[in-house]
């Protein structure tokens, strides 16, 4: 198949071929008499695990061992140690990304906390505070207390709603 029908078939583009090709990725397409490219299906099979891999957020290096995999005869890209070694890196990868962003939850979280105890609000008014409730040691929890948020010693005051739910508030 020509350049422009393999693009088309693996939902890229003629430019992102070459460049892969370049890149040494896809292997160089025969030549036709006339000095066409000339592509098998075996490209095709590459360019699919090169943009699957890419859809889940791999680097184009990282999926040169799934391709190469595929170079070796492989039925498919991941059956070599070298792409399960890739797997390994983007999932470390991806844990640490989200222990992060558990960590700026958390924070988040508690920042709203103390603001909804600061402006007077017992009852979180925002849906990140109301859907889930603050683990036990967290800097929400701790903030709020066992009396609901009273220090010790004071008496733990009534809630109203809203400002904007008070019939009282102009």
């Amino acid at each position: 198949m020509r350049i422009g029908e393999l693009a088309d078939r693996a939902g890229t583009t003629t430019r992102a071929l070459r460049y892969y090709e370049s890149l040494g990725l896809l292997p160089p397409a025969a030549r036709t008499g006339n000095g066409y490219r000339s592509y098998g299906e075996e490209h095709l099979r590459m360019l699919e695990q090169i943009r699957s891999l890419q859809d889940f957020g791999f680097g184009l290096e990282e999926t040169r061992p799934f391709v190469e995999c595929l170079r070796a005869g492989h039925a498919s890209g991941d059956a070599c140690e070298g792409s399960l070694e890739v797997y390994r890196r983007k999932l470390a990868e991806l844990d640490a990304c989200v222990a992060r962003l558990q960590e700026v939850r958390a924070s988040v979280a508690a920042q709203l906390a103390r603001a909804e105890l600061a402006s007077g609000l017992r009852e979180p008014m925002c849906e990140l505070g109301r859907d889930t409730a603050a683990p036990a040691g967290s800097p929400a929890e701790a903030l709020a207390g066992p009396s609901g948020g009273a220090a010790a010693g004071e008496p733990s005051v009534p809630t109203r709603g809203h400002p904007r739910d008070d019939p009282d508030h102009p």
